[in-house]
């Protein structure tokens, strides 16, 4: 089968891929599309360290070809968005609810995939860049089949880290003041998160002009090129700044924009050695910075409120979508992807 290999050199779409059989709690899923999100390319450039070779992909959706024994919230010909948290279920952590801060979901990559007889990683739990993929149960999410697989699929990680790192971890709550600062996929996610909460003032702020229709189209109520013209907006600053583009100087901007009792939430994937600088004096009113893994998601309670939510015309998600690609043209979205052409492309099969 094909898939997008990364063999800690180079990155090539092979189609001698195989993968075994689903085992105790296992779903194997046939892929229809996967986004390409900058996670995977931070793989490919080692912002992300991986052991490789590795499939890549962790943001898809698709179809239900067989369950293994125990599984019983899905069955064959489910459609399914496909979620990164392979969480245990069972510890305290996912006890409290609280799935993204599970031990056992993190840094534990199994290889279900292999190529000439080597087994190769599966990326974040997921491996969604391949025609067909294994995940733990928990991982595979039923949804409504008049969703688009293409939508779908953006629901697994854009949608969640985004919107849910307005809804879950920041709360933002009606009428308070948002500055979102890049208007990527994450970004325009974040955006459409605020509109959803109701936030009154939601500027987001972007480098590229080019950006300004959707970030509007999404909610935003201001545009600004530079994080410079905030505080003309918003003099006494905002009540939470979310950074988007994990870059240590707009850590600190996103910092210094706040309000009182202000939340600064880093969103943005820095490389594991980047350090930031701020003025702890400035934390001093009650002011917060957050970090957020995957949007302190719930997936199998989440993305079911995000899918009604797009039926009822709340949550947009086929805007999302910027342009299609066949797996073959990865090349193409991955240059499309990194020169800001698309808010996101979406990989099909």
């Amino acid at each position: 089968m094909r898939g997008v290999l990364f063999d800690g050199k180079q990155t090539e779409v092979v189609d001698d891929l195989d993968i075994r059989d689903p085992g105790p709690g296992e779903v194997l899923v046939a892929v229809a599309a996967a986004g390409l999100c900058h996670s995977d390319l931070s793989v490919i450039d080692k912002t992300i360290p991986f052991p490789v070779p590795v499939v890549l992909g962790h943001e898809g959706a698709g179809v239900v070809e067989a369950v293994g024994a125990g599984v019983g919230h899905v069955s064959a010909g489910d459609h399914v968005a496909l979620s990164t948290l392979a969480n245990c279920g069972a510890c305290a952590e996912c006890d409290r609810g609280r799935p993204t801060m599970c031990r056992k979901a993190i840094g534990r990559p199994g290889r279900p995939f292999s190529r000439g007889g080597s087994p190769l990683y599966q990326f974040a739990s997921n491996s969604a860049f391949a025609e067909r993929t294994l995940v733990k149960a928990v991982q595979a999410v039923r949804i409504p089949q008049d969703i688009p697989l293409t939508s779908a699929a953006l629901i697994g990680c854009g949608v969640l880290t985004g919107v849910g790192a307005v809804l879950n971890r920041a709360k933002v709550d009606r009428g308070d003041s948002v500055v979102v600062i890049g208007t990527g996929g994450i970004g325009l996610n974040v955006i459409q998160g605020a509109r959803i909460a109701g936030a009154s003032v939601i500027i987001a702020v972007d480098t590229n002009p080019a950006k300004e229709a959707a970030a509007r189209r999404f909610g935003a109520t201001h545009f600004l090129a530079s994080a410079d013209g905030v505080r003309d907006l918003l003099p006494s600053g905002a009540d939470h700044a979310f950074e988007c583009v994990g870059h240590p100087g707009l850590v600190r901007a996103a910092i210094d924009l706040l309000d009182r009792h202000g939340q600064a939430i880093l969103l943005g994937m820095t490389a594991p050695t980047v350090e930031a600088s701020f003025l702890p004096a400035a934390l001093f009113l009650d002011k917060s910075v957050l970090g957020c893994r995957y949007g302190s998601s719930r997936p199998q309670r989440d993305i079911p409120l995000y899918a009604d939510l797009y039926r009822r015309g709340a949550l947009l998600l086929d805007e999302l979508v910027t342009k299609t690609y066949p797996v073959e043209d990865f090349t193409k979205a991955v240059d499309d992807l990194h020169h800001g052409r698309v808010a996101r492309g979406v990989l099909t099969f």
